[in-house]
């Protein structure tokens, strides 16, 4: 369940990578779309941080960077990191599902880490926002 694209030796074309989310793939074009055409993003496809975290897009705007999204069988995670007040910001117009990633984000300096699952419009609603947050600093 939630297998990640683990094969190193082959580089997957954006449509292998949209077809891998499986029944999250339409929410994965709209987090693209959403990334590209509305916070101004360009795209990476890489095999960062070890072999357990499997092909990504890096998003970034310039030398920012923006998230990873991780592609999995039948969902995608959202890798990003906010400080503890831009998720302040936003904590209490979340989702329960949303509040308990930020509750166990991992620490780093002023703020965190989330790897955040997206099954569902209002998961996507949500990282969106957090997104946003990120890009307007």
């Amino acid at each position: 369940m939630y297998e990640r694209m683990l094969n190193k030796q082959h580089e997957p074309t954006l449509e292998e990578f949209i077809e891998y989310c499986g029944n999250c793939k339409n929410l994965f074009e709209k987090a693209d779309v959403f990334l590209i055409k509305e916070l101004k993003t360009e795209k990476l496809i890489r095999f960062p941080y070890g072999n357990s975290y499997g092909w990504g897009m890096k998003y970034f705007i310039k030398n920012k960077h923006v998230c990873d999204i991780f592609a999995e069988k039948d969902a995608f995670t959202v890798m990003l990191r906010l400080t503890d007040a831009e998720f302040g910001k936003i904590y209490n117009e979340v989702t329960s599902y949303t509040k308990e990633y930020i509750d166990n984000k991992y620490p780093c300096g002023s703020g965190g880490w989330i790897h955040y699952r997206v099954l569902n419009e209002h998961h996507l609603e949500d990282v969106k926002n957090m997104l946003q947050l990120k890009v307007k600093k």
